[in-house]
């Protein structure tokens, strides 16, 4: 049997393909290998995938939902599905907007269709974002609170991904997992994520922009840790009682709410050199903070984050270094 890993030439997609690869798993890989960011970084994390036995990929965009439907039908042999594959990041979104409906809601659905006509299928885990949580103010944020006020599309998009979810399941009894990533970061990661954009910044002298004054937490999340969660959630897909749909959302973050100016201390620290800094006001579709509780994931999935940021920023400024060459 085989599995789809969507997005797998993306920073989440391209290790937990790894990882899967890794324990003799079947990983038929997607992605479009998109210029959202630098396509060289995709066909980077790519390469390390391409020659290990038991890999192959198919470049298709996810809102072509003929093509998904056509290489689900070529693979019989497809029994499980993790689809990272969306079109990520919030500010993108105020001038991009249809490349927001187009993968996260249109290729959302392309994916649960095909799978619905998997004979074979006993899971399908996808990814959701903490952006669901939106406005709320209670800190931690549980998989229980209210997502009725996002304040970005990415958000909105990702909230309407978790309802067509739940819909599906109701309809067509798929089992399905939806995971809220809380601000993944670590090697091979994102460009414009921020642990990314401060470490550029402060090896090429430039200044980095501190939003809302500084006065900014986030619940930064090693990728090593992400990838666990996922794996974990893959495994244990949920079971259908009959009565509500075998649908589950959980929360995958390091459980700890970071204050930014800390988190760019210890990026200044692991670069050896200080950053100047220029504070702004807060971007639109930003909120001030994010923190998961993590409770429902540490009971049903085992998930226990273990990586600290003081740990995780210095690994990702040597990959840094390494492959930039910095």
């Amino acid at each position: 049997m085989s599995i789809v890993v969507t997005g797998a030439a993306g920073f989440i997609g391209s290790h937990v393909s790894q990882v899967l690869l890794a324990r003799g798993e079947t990983v038929i890989g997607i992605d479009d290998l998109n210029d959202y960011y630098d396509p060289a970084l995709k066909q980077a994390r790519l390469d390390q995938l391409t020659n290990r036995p038991g890999f192959s990929f198919h470049k298709l965009n996810i809102a072509d939902h003929a093509a998904v439907a056509a290489l689900f039908e070529s693979q019989p042999a497809i029994d499980r599905v993790v689809h990272l594959a969306a079109q990520a990041g919030v500010r993108y979104s105020l001038t991009h907007p249809f490349a927001y409906i187009d993968a996260n809601v249109t290729g959302h659905l392309a994916i649960m269709e095909a799978c619905r006509r998997l004979p074979t299928l006993r899971h399908l885990v996808y990814a959701s974002s903490s952006s669901v949580y939106g406005g709320n103010t209670k800190l931690p944020f549980a998989v229980e609170d209210p997502v009725e006020r996002p304040v970005s599309l990415y958000a909105a998009t990702k909230r309407a991904g978790e309802l067509m979810a739940h819909c599906y399941g109701h309809l067509y009894r798929l089992p399905m997992t939806g995971l809220r990533f809380f601000t993944v970061y670590g090697p091979w990661g994102r460009p414009d994520m921020s642990a990314y954009i401060f470490t550029k910044a402060i090896f090429e002298g430039q200044p980095i922009h501190v939003f809302n004054k500084g006065d900014m937490r986030r619940d930064f999340t090693y990728i090593d840790d992400i990838v666990a969660g996922v794996v974990a959630a893959l495994d244990r897909p949920p079971a259908d009682s009959g009565g509500n749909p075998p649908h589950r959302v959980y929360n995958l973050g390091n459980h700890r709410s970071e204050d930014l100016l800390h988190f760019i201390e210890v990026i200044e620290r692991s670069c050896n050199r200080k950053a100047e800094k220029i504070f702004e006001d807060m971007q639109p579709g930003d909120v001030q903070a994010t923190y998961a509780d993590i409770e429902a994931s540490r009971r049903d999935l085992g998930f226990e984050p273990r990586t600290s940021i003081e740990e995780g920023l210095p690994r990702f400024v040597d990959w840094y270094r390494h492959y930039h060459g910095a």
